[in-house]
């Protein structure tokens, strides 16, 4: 139990999640994180680790907030300036040595992949963009769910070695893959 709430406190913290309040001291301070991170809804979470080949590494947080999916990603390892696909693939496996085990993206509705102001598979994410450093400290919105027959909950996250061009099907066009996380339901 003691567990779980540091890994919520955790999370909240380093994610800055709309409308999560820790309180670090004082009586109560439990009742307050526990009422907040109930408003927030669902959440899921999953530990990026660079492919055999190398990679970034980091954790990616998806929020349901309303109507859509805020997704928070803050990785470290990429080439400054770089540029990289991130997509959710049909199986929660990132056991071989270049995350082929993950399989295609996650598509249970059998659209065509594309950016998410169109059709689009249920695991097509935005592209992400390394800053100066090489890191990525990223949020968007998307439409999909952690729960339902649609849930990314136990699928894997993998980070591409290229852009998507949202226009290759069905991949984008967006390399091999460099890192990956299977996406855990977070209890709060």
């Amino acid at each position: 139990m003691r567990f779980a709430a540091t890994l919520s406190a955790l999370v909240c913290a380093g994610f800055c999640l709309q409308g999560c309040v820790v309180a670090v001291k004082g009586d109560g301070a439990g009742d307050h994180h526990a009422m907040d991170m109930a408003r927030m809804g669902p959440m899921a979470v999953a530990t990026l680790s660079p492919s055999a080949a190398g990679g970034p590494t980091g954790i990616a947080v998806f929020h349901v907030d309303g109507d859509h999916l805020m997704v928070h990603v803050q990785a470290s390892g990429f080439a400054p300036g770089s540029v990289h696909g991130m997509h959710v693939h049909d199986k929660g496996n990132c056991a071989s040595a270049d995350f082929t085990s993950a399989g295609g993206h996650f598509n249970p509705e059998g659209k065509a992949h594309g950016a998410q102001d169109g059709e689009h598979h249920a695991g097509d994410l935005p592209n992400l963009t390394a800053d100066a450093d090489g890191k990525v400290d990223q949020k968007f919105n998307v439409h999909a769910a952690l729960t339902g027959p649609a849930s990314l909950v136990g699928h894997a996250v993998v980070i591409h070695a290229a852009q998507d061009d949202y226009q290759t099907q069905p991949t984008g066009n967006s390399g091999a893959r460099i890192a990956c996380g299977v996406i855990a339901q977070h209890m709060h």
